[in-house]
């Protein structure tokens, strides 16, 4: 018996990997978490699993449910949103299933940031303008920042931000990354990305905390920051220059060198 971890992606039903979906469709015991995985998802599940919402779930009921299955002899799909690895909070369950001696794998899925990104059709990353995005939250009722995480240290990179869990922090993040940013510093705002009713609200550093408002949002939203988002000129990759050489493309290496059997 195996509970595998399923990263379910950002919403999108058909976002999810095909190893997640196969998973699920073979799984007699289905835990997903209902306010942030569609239910189109976990329809998937064979006829007759049991398929549990763990919304309203404690960790020891979730262990529970899974301990019960490992004594039927039916594998878990446990359907997490976006990729487990982030803010997934897989980790104490993980380590509660080495207490009991259960097995468990992990199924990627695809982050919001990287859905988000897709839906705006950009790139995080820009030569000379921004080789490091950094996925980060501020400190909330959940749990603080660790020490030399705050945005006061991860602002002075000027790194593409990705900030999750912190659309009621707007204040903060204005009043921490103008110094660094500049308060004319491109903002989106990726409201359910992939989901029917996702939103992106294009806007900056002083003028975000009143659009979110007028928007009427107030969670399941990420906070773009950083320059890339500018609707400006930047220096091309050096990748597709004609004159770049590299391994698979090696400038002046049988240059002008006649075709295989040419004259």
């Amino acid at each position: 018996m195996t509970v595998f971890f399923i990263g379910a992606g950002p919403g999108a039903p058909d976002l999810i990997t095909l190893r997640g979906h196969r998973l699920i469709q073979k799984c007699q015991t289905c835990l997903y978490a209902g306010s942030l995985v569609p239910a189109e998802i976990v329809a998937a599940a064979p006829e007759g699993a049991r398929v549990l919402d763990t919304a309203p779930m404690h960790l020891n009921q979730i262990i529970g449910h899974m301990v019960e299955a490992d004594k039927r002899g039916e594998d878990v799909a446990r359907v997490h949103s976006g990729d487990p690895s982030l803010y997934g909070a897989v980790a104490e369950q993980m380590r509660e299933l080495k207490r009991v001696g259960i097995e468990f794998e992990t199924v990627p899925g695809v982050p919001a940031f990287a859905a988000a990104a897709a839906a705006l059709n950009t790139e995080l990353t820009l030569p000379r303008i921004a080789q490091t995005v950094i996925i980060t939250r501020t400190g909330g009722k959940a749990s603080p920042m660790p020490e030399g995480e705050q945005l006061e240290i991860l602002g002075q990179s000027g790194a593409t931000l990705a900030i999750h869990l912190s659309i009621r922090n707007l204040t903060y993040v204005r009043q921490t990354l103008t110094p660094f940013y500049g308060e004319d510093c491109p903002v989106i705002i990726a409201y359910r990305a992939s989901w029917p009713d996702e939103k992106y609200i294009r806007t900056t550093l002083s003028e975000m905390a009143q659009k979110v408002r007028a928007e009427k949002i107030t969670r399941t939203a990420l906070i773009f920051v950083g320059p890339v988002f500018q609707d400006n000129d930047f220096d091309a990759s050096s990748l597709y220059e004609r004159s770049f050489a590299h391994i698979l493309r090696n400038k002046g290496k049988k240059k002008d060198r006649p075709a295989e059997g040419g004259s």
